[in-house]
């Protein structure tokens, strides 16, 4: 069962479901309220973000942030008045709190046993528990700016409280204005509130293809590599478990956000050394310096030489990087979805189901393209309807070569349309040249020139 889970998520192209995964998991009990027993009194910190059903992203730079405990977050949530303590000043009618990005072994760090109660080698990786783990506890509201991660895929269970995932394929990266301002390592975010979408601003992204569906407890969300997402807590309190699993091409990416890291960290310094809370995530500690930069880029050089060994499988790679999207969005567009095998066979969409049907038949359920307007469209960002989006009829994804000319011409047009925005000022600012250094797409031929560099 658990070689077939694997093999069912290796050869997945588009975000699914699985059901009855995780009913026999200890962690299924972990409410909000047991692990504030379990944690008695231990500080984490929230970040606090308002209600508000404004056009631009509520990014993590432009939150608050409070230490407190388990039982005072509860206690806030629960609209108690008289409350005082680290959440006084936060209204609850006005804003959310998330614990987010909590890594087990910080979190439980004098609890290790816990570690077992989170049993991923049911998904076909051997050994890894809550040690590879991150907790996520929110509010109503609370919600993850829309972002792609750029290593590995991610598996997601949801524990307590329903979530709905706003998600967006790799294809459709241009239509989604990707930004490394705020820089976080492995996060590309968009300038997109994804449910209240300034249209005006952003016009590309009209031709986004968005999925959506609501997470239920029980359930596990399988992310694959590169998918944009936006994720908002629909219930009173929500908590969920995820887990980024690594992949082969992360190599090269290691290279990339060295790229990254050095670029910005450069750039924004020199603009202004004392501000780094402007540019930098919360989630990054510091900004580090020039010498530490190159020496990390080196080291993710050196990684991928010691993966790949030679030359010849360095170009491999390369060409195999190159033409990556391409691939995809030919294979992926019709209604029999190739998959690139380490064989050289191709399993087309129908395969895949079949092969899903034994062991898991229904329980496990794509996410197709949704027609459903943005949360905000109907009726506000917090509206609680319950409804479930997810399909349950495998739908092709639609004519993918016609969206792949759209996406090359989209590039073009976005920078048309950032210098029709900004034709009034008189300079060109530190971010607008880091969007087009660090555009996901320029890094990428950046990494490969310079391993093809050295591998010569």
């Amino acid at each position: 069962c658990a070689r077939k889970a694997k093999e069912i998520i290796m050869c997945l192209q588009q975000p699914a479901v699985f059901y009855n995964m995780v009913f026999d998991w200890p962690a299924q009990h972990w409410t909000a309220k047991h692990l504030s027993e379990v944690l008695h009194g231990k500080q984490i910190r929230f970040r606090m973000g308002t209600k508000s059903t404004d056009t631009a992203p509520q990014f993590e730079t432009a939150c608050n942030y409070v230490e407190a405990t388990l039982e005072e977050f509860l206690s806030w949530n629960s609209d108690q008045s008289s409350i005082s303590g680290a959440f006084r000043d936060y209204d609850h009618s006005k804003f959310w709190a998330y614990a987010d990005y909590k890594y087990f072994v910080s979190l439980f760090e004098d609890k290790t046993d816990i570690f077992q109660d989170v049993i991923w080698s049911d998904f076909g990786f051997p050994g890894r528990n809550g040690q590879e783990s991150t907790l996520w506890i929110g509010s109503l509201g609370a919600h993850t700016p829309c972002h792609l991660d750029t290593y590995g895929c991610n598996l997601v269970f949801q524990v307590q409280g329903r979530k709905r995932w706003h998600l967006f394929p790799p294809e459709d990266t241009p239509f989604l204005y990707p930004t490394r301002i705020p820089y976080e390592e492995s996060s590309v975010f968009s300038k997109i509130n994804v449910v209240n979408p300034d249209l005006k601003r952003f016009p590309q992204f009209r031709k986004a293809r968005r999925h959506m569906v609501t997470l239920s407890p029980g359930q596990v969300l399988f992310v694959p590599r590169h998918w944009w997402h936006y994720v908002e807590s629909i219930d009173p309190v929500t908590v969920s478990i995820n887990s980024w699993i690594e992949l082969e091409e992360d190599h090269q990416t290691r290279v990339e956000e060295a790229i990254t890291r050095m670029l910005v960290c450069a750039l924004k310094t020199a603009e202004n050394p004392h501000n780094t809370r402007a540019w930098l995530n919360p989630t990054e500690l510091e900004e580090t310096s020039h010498e530490i930069n190159c020496h990390y880029l080196n080291g993710a050089i050196s990684a991928f030489f010691n993966h790949y060994g030679t030359s010849e499988v360095v170009e491999t790679q390369a060409l195999r990087t190159n033409r990556e999207y391409t691939i995809k969005e030919e294979l992926n567009m019709h209604s029999h979805v190739g998959v690139e095998q380490a064989g050289g066979h191709n399993l087309s969409s129908e395969t895949v189901k079949q092969e899903a049907a034994s062991p898991f038949g229904l329980d496990l359920v794509p996410v197709t393209p949704s027609s459903e307007e943005p949360s905000s469209e109907r009726g506000g960002i917090f509206e609680n309807d319950g409804e479930d989006f997810v399909s349950k009829n495998g739908k092709s994804f639609g004519k993918r070569q016609r969206m792949m000319s759209e996406s090359e011409n989209a590039v073009v047009e976005q920078i048309a349309s950032d210098r029709t925005v900004a034709v009034s000022q008189t300079f060109v600012s530190t971010d607008d040249l880091l969007d087009c250094l660090v555009n996901p797409q320029v890094t990428r031929i950046v990494a490969q020139l310079l391993i093809q560099g050295r591998s010569t």
